[in-house]
């Protein structure tokens, strides 16, 4: 089998690259990025020489770039790349849209083109939008998402759903929770608190940390995209979520206690606008219809995390000194 991974060199794709080459060896890969801020090589530097994996630098946005690489009988196609930060869409919602929905129809379309067997289209929960404090979010619940980056998401996933209607391209949907675990840029919320309490700054929580996410660890998503792409029902969407809700502040004490690191480190800084407020997913059908259920449990999976990110400094601490230092300045402060 031939696949076309997009946004292979970010977090959730390498990791899913990986996972493709350790169980389906004879599968080939075809990474397509644009290396923005957020993707990185040397997520992948381990494969990088294997003949099953070849890298292509390039947008999801260049039609004549995606025409070409479907001339290279893509039988598969599994779309991470996005604009995926919040408060950069808040900053400037542009990019999002470009890559987000104007790349997906690109995407969309060369797979029509190419009559592909398989599209995957790899979503999120903040499509749903906030949740109050009881209830699941269903694959049928109607998508109300409340940033830029969820918008421009929720716009995608239209976008793949109709061209299942109208032109019966054999797409599916995953809608993950809260991913965290290895190669995870340090923007995002548990790489950002584990990076900082290594080397003692402050741990930036917005507004009064109760905000509830449900927690999912990548291997157990990458498994769950498996199964779709293998056993997913053409036209569906599937929630994967981690049944791990956790407040942000009962997350970030958790960090301190792992790596030994005293509370007050914790800096509560201004909430952003339009901070969704819990989100949570029934994830009943996935377990039911192809046998799915995640394996690892928080502590678990974050002892791991925080032992990832303590081994692999180099990795992180070159990010955090170079472009993504004054992002991070701008939008926190210094110490």
């Amino acid at each position: 089998m031939k696949l076309l991974v997009t946004g292979g060199a970010g977090f959730i794709g390498s990791n899913f690259i990986r996972y493709l080459h350790s169980k389906y060896p004879a599968y080939e890969v075809i990474n397509l990025d644009t290396l923005t801020y957020a993707g990185n090589l040397e997520n992948l530097a381990d494969i990088s020489g294997e003949r099953f994996y070849r890298f292509v630098k390039g947008d999801i946005a260049d039609v004549s770039l995606v025409r070409q690489v479907f001339t290279e009988g893509i039988e598969v196609v599994v779309n991470f790349a996005a604009e995926s930060h919040v408060d950069r869409s808040i900053e400037d919602a542009s990019s999002f849209i470009t890559t987000n929905i104007t790349g997906t129809q690109i995407l969309l379309e060369a797979a029509r083109a190419h009559q592909v067997k398989r599209f995957i289209q790899i979503s999120t929960d903040e499509v749903y939008g906030s949740l109050g404090p009881q209830g699941l979010f269903t694959e049928h619940s109607p998508l109300s998402p409340n940033s830029p980056y969820s918008a421009s998401k929720a716009g995608a996933d239209h976008l793949v759903r109709a061209y299942y209607e109208t032109f019966r391209l054999p797409v599916m949907i995953t809608r993950s929770s809260n991913n965290y675990g290895p190669y995870q840029f340090p923007e995002k919320f548990i790489p950002l608190f584990i990076t900082n309490a290594l080397v003692d700054e402050p741990l930036p929580l917005y507004g009064d940390g109760l905000n509830v996410r449900d927690w999912l660890q990548v291997e157990d998503n990458c498994a769950a995209i498996d199964l779709v792409l293998h056993r997913g029902k053409e036209g569906e969407i599937y929630n994967v979520g981690g049944n791990c809700e956790k407040t942000n502040l009962e997350v970030v004490k958790i960090i301190l206690k792992e790596l030994n690191k005293p509370e007050s480190l914790l800096r509560f800084v201004k909430d952003r606008p339009g901070h969704d407020r819990r989100y949570a997913l029934d994830t009943a059908k996935i377990a039911r219809e192809l046998g799915w259920y995640p394996q690892r449990s928080f502590e678990e999976g974050i002892r791991h995390t925080v032992a990832w990110y303590r081994h692999h400094a180099g990795w992180w601490e070159k990010i955090k000194s170079g472009e993504y230092r004054s992002y991070y300045q701008k939008m926190y402060g210094s110490r």
